[in-house]
């Protein structure tokens, strides 16, 4: 209740991290002295034997009870992650639970998982709710860590009457994703002369909202690595891995993360690249971009975006004549505005519908069908490669070249304006 409380109150007042971390540590110490909870042995992270904590079994149970009500409170920066990566990890320790007959643990953690999952129905971003309705806080936050903490703890140290389910490193391994991301964040803060506990935005979800993934996305990734991880420290487990391995492995991934976000303007762009190999829409799409065609293509190209996009949902398509050269002939190009408002299911849409018109182009050559983007040059080593050379490639070149608005049309249930300027053809009604 304490620790629920002083979430709340750090909602509502927005309390200093020092008022939160003695609050933590008064509860953490409750646990222990309380209901008996003592993380007494770190189990084999060196070789040649168990380490033993001795004296140091309560002052490590307190710090590891913060550092984890705290970890999975950095991470609870966008709708549906911390949730999410939560009920994953706890799916994991109730597989653990149950392969060493706990029912009782498996019970309350099946319990919790359903809490979650309903938490995430209003929480998530998914088809219907393109927005969050729940919030979990920092009360529901601060409140699930220290459950962890608790189970992590009691399951890994094992009780009078039953074995321990897990290892402490593998306790590490099913809560690898939260635990990197502070830890890598707070070193960098350190490295960079700042006090560990200054909040910024260098949180691995952050360098993805930089590197312009949808939230849906982020999460989606954000779970896969941790089962990743889940899966990495349970097959240790199961095969008998020595701990000290699995324990020095999982530290050199935690170097890495921390090397990759040392540098934000490196890992954006990488992320950024990564997001067009996996194939997935980025949340600056505006629409649909068709060019460069002959003029007297653009009814043919109106009428497949008038047939594939119908009326489902509002948008305009312009058509801007690009300046003539003395190399090629006058050309004008489409472009299907959409705003998407950040529904991440809308520019998923738009993805597939761009596709259906690719495909319906495709006998026709030269016409290019791309995502319209708005762009963000933020962290963008390429920008300021090109700011500073003065070069780029002839598509860039394109886009920045004069042209003029010739036609422009709305669609959808609020169709609102249509005019054209000096556009010899008349559109078709129905057919753009």
């Amino acid at each position: 209740m304490a620790i629920f409380l002083t979430g709340l109150a750090d909602d509502i007042w927005g309390l200093g991290f020092k008022p939160r971390l003695i609050i933590q540590a008064l509860v953490a110490l409750s646990m222990v002295l309380i209901g008996g909870v003592e993380l007494r042995s770190l189990g084999e992270i060196l070789p040649g034997g168990h380490v033993d904590l001795g004296w140091l079994a309560i002052p490590m149970a307190i710090f590891s009870t913060i550092g984890l009500i705290n970890a999975l409170n950095m991470i609870d920066g966008i709708d549906g992650l911390s949730g999410s990566v939560s009920l994953v990890s706890l799916a994991l320790v109730a597989m653990l639970a149950h392969s060493a007959d706990s029912a009782g643990y498996v019970f309350f953690i099946v319990a919790l998982m359903g809490g979650i999952g309903g938490f995430l129905y209003y929480n998530l971003r998914y088809p219907g709710n393109h927005r969050a309705r729940v919030f979990l806080g920092d009360n529901g936050s601060m409140l699930l860590g220290f459950l962890f903490a608790w189970l992590f703890i009691v399951l890994s140290q094992g009780e009078e009457d039953q074995e321990a389910v897990m290892t402490p490193v593998t306790a590490l391994w099913l809560f690898a994703l939260p635990l990197m991301d502070t830890v890598g964040v707070m070193i960098r803060r350190i490295w960079q002369g700042k006090s560990p506990f200054r909040p910024d935005r260098h949180h691995l979800h952050h360098l993805f909202v930089c590197a312009d993934y949808r939230v849906c996305d982020i999460v989606a990734l954000a779970v896969t690595i941790q089962l990743l991880f889940g899966l990495i420290g349970i097959a240790g487990l199961l095969f008998g891995v020595p701990e000290y391995l699995m324990f020095w492995l999982f530290i050199g991934v935690c170097g890495a993360y921390f090397l990759g976000i040392l540098r934000p303007s490196r890992i954006v762009p990488w992320l950024r690249s990564l997001n067009g190999w996996l194939g997935l829409p980025s949340v600056k799409v505006r629409g649909i971009f068709i060019g460069y065609l002959r003029k007297e293509k653009c009814r043919e190209v109106l009428g497949v975006i008038s047939e594939k996009l119908g009326s489902d949902y509002d948008y305009q398509v312009t058509v801007h004549q690009m300046a003539a050269s003395s190399s090629e002939e006058r050309r004008v190009y489409c472009v299907v505005h959409i705003p998407t408002e950040g529904n991440d299911q809308l520019i998923g849409r738009i993805q597939r519908d761009a596709l259906r018109i690719k495909r319906r182009l495709a006998k026709q050559r030269g016409i290019d069908v791309r995502l319209f983007i708005s762009r963000n040059t933020e962290n963008d080593v390429r920008s300021v490669s090109i700011a500073m050379t003065g070069r780029g490639s002839r598509r860039a070149d394109r886009r920045c070249a004069q042209s003029t608005l010739i036609y422009s049309k709305e669609y959808g249930q609020r169709m609102i304006r249509s005019e054209g300027a000096g556009f010899e053809f008349s559109v078709p009604p129905g057919g753009g």
